[in-house]
């Protein structure tokens, strides 16, 4: 019997990006908590927090290649464009503006946008070894009839 999976085969790597990100973020909330005043880092730490765990979720589920990876990759992109776009907005004229601009432009949209394809993917099944399932009947799964 053939254990059956609903995400693609390319997304272990993926996973490892999403995964990866979101331990990434885990030390970033000591530095805000210290450089920050404490009205604005509690913001700021909850914030990263939640793109965290959304990414920790989707990251290891894709890992695990369980279909449910879709609702986490989906808030975690909403999160990431509102967090690039608060912090751009917020950020003072001169060098926090730079950074802020750099962090969006390198980190964020682009993560945003693997996150936002990620959530959008059709759903296909696969067994272990990649090989698409097939119905009884013929269909694929998850199509159906024309």
């Amino acid at each position: 019997m053939a254990l059956i999976s609903y995400a693609a085969p390319g997304s272990v790597a993926h996973g490892r990006v999403l995964f990866g990100a979101g331990l990434v973020l885990l030390p970033w909330f000591a530095y805000l908590a210290g450089a920050l005043p404490p009205a604005d880092a509690a913001a700021w730490v909850a914030l990263d927090a939640l793109e965290a765990a959304a990414l920790l979720t989707a990251g290891r589920r894709l890992l695990r290649r369980d279909a449910r990876y879709r609702a986490p990759a989906a808030a975690a992109a909403v999160l990431l464009l509102a967090d690039a776009c608060v912090d751009v907005a917020t950020s003072p004229s001169g060098p926090a503006l730079v950074v802020a601009v750099v962090m969006a432009v390198v980190a964020e949209l682009p993560l945003a946008g693997l996150c936002a394809v990620l959530a959008g993917r059709p759903t296909r099944r696969f067994d272990r070894r990649g090989v698409r399932v097939r119905r009884p009947g013929g269909r694929c799964a998850g199509t159906s009839p024309r």
